[in-house]
């Protein structure tokens, strides 16, 4: 009886491993709000990474992180680092490329809790008196990642905390 149990929990771990195996090898979560501003009120809210102490939602994760910013003031070269709790971790923010004031690249590299870099970009559509605002992040997807994906969700992990942060910075833009 306790072999046909470990054999049938056998079975399962190695099921799951191949599904894990088989979902794709890049992530994408993106998020959209519509604001009521024009983009080049909005878009030095982003590209300036000071601004993020204002209105990303993962600041709020753990006020008492550690910052240090480097390089340009904005735009290409800005550098934002951070080091936080468990929860925030450490890692590591460059703008890479902007097209004022429609468009923001940045590298975003993870160093806690765990190594991992991804692209993160906000594309700013001007339509009449209102902006539609996209953040997105998109990497590779490594096994590990594969299957962590089986219990937790990235989209509703990171999806959420977009949500939160493009709408304060609807908020601060609409002021």
């Amino acid at each position: 009886m306790i072999k046909t149990i470990l054999i049938v929990l056998v079975v399962i771990v190695v099921a799951l491993l191949i599904y894990a195996a088989s979902k794709p090898d890049t992530f994408r979560v993106q998020r959209s709000i519509t604001i009521k501003a024009a983009p080049d009120k909005i878009f030095p809210l982003i590209n300036d990474l000071h601004n993020m102490q204002i209105w990303s939602a993962w600041e709020k994760v753990d006020p008492g992180m550690k910052r240090s910013y480097s390089g340009a003031a904005s735009g290409p070269g800005a550098v934002y680092e951070w080091e936080g709790n468990k929860e925030i971790g450490q890692g590591r923010m460059e703008i890479l490329e902007t097209n004022p004031p429609v468009k923001l690249m940045l590298r975003l590299t993870f160093i806690k809790p765990f190594p991992a870099e991804n692209s993160v970009e906000f594309t700013l559509q001007a339509e009449g008196s209102i902006t539609h605002v996209t953040q997105a992040i998109y990497g590779p997807s490594p096994f590990l990642s594969k299957v962590m994906s089986l219990v937790f969700s990235m989209d509703k992990m990171i999806g959420g905390k977009f949500e939160e942060g493009l709408a304060e910075l609807k908020t601060i833009a609409e002021k």
